[in-house]
């Protein structure tokens, strides 16, 4: 279950399930945006049961659905995917992305060094190596239009 994709709806879906942790075709149909048939959403339900991304348990007469993949592995994977699709594999074109067309200020930008040098040092306490230098980039950003 590490790499799969959600289609609009599906993923409507999902997010109502992690937000509430589990839900019925009705009590999903009820809090969706979209106006949609009982049946469309117990299709989407039963869609995402059959791809492994969620159980049910019976409920009354109804069943009771639960995400069986966490919100956080449903990320990685749609990120892992957009990073490959779109910024042929470079972490760094993609957050030049974000900084020019999300309008990213500084003390995001500051925060996600924090996190990046976080991240290394965690990394460095894990390895048996000696931590090495940092390496200066030599990828030009590149501005996209």
């Amino acid at each position: 279950m590490d790499d799969f994709s959600l289609g609009a709806r599906e993923l409507d879906v999902m997010t109502l399930l992690w937000q509430h942790g589990s839900g019925t075709a009705t009590e999903i149909r009820e809090r969706l945006e979209a106006d949609l048939a009982y049946t469309t959403v117990l299709t989407i339900l039963r869609n995402l049961e059959a791809k492994g991304l969620l159980r049910h348990e019976p409920e009354g007469r109804a069943h009771r659905y639960f995400p069986r993949v966490e919100q956080r592995a449903a990320q990685q994977s749609a990120l892992q995917r957009v990073l490959g699709s779109f910024f042929g594999g470079s972490a760094e074109s993609l957050l030049a992305r974000l900084v020019d067309d999300q309008h990213v200020d500084a003390a995001e930008l500051q925060a996600i060094a924090r996190r990046i040098t976080e991240g290394q040092g965690a990394r460095n306490q894990h390895s048996d190596a000696s931590p090495a230098s940092p390496k200066p980039s030599t990828t030009k950003r590149r501005r996209s239009s």
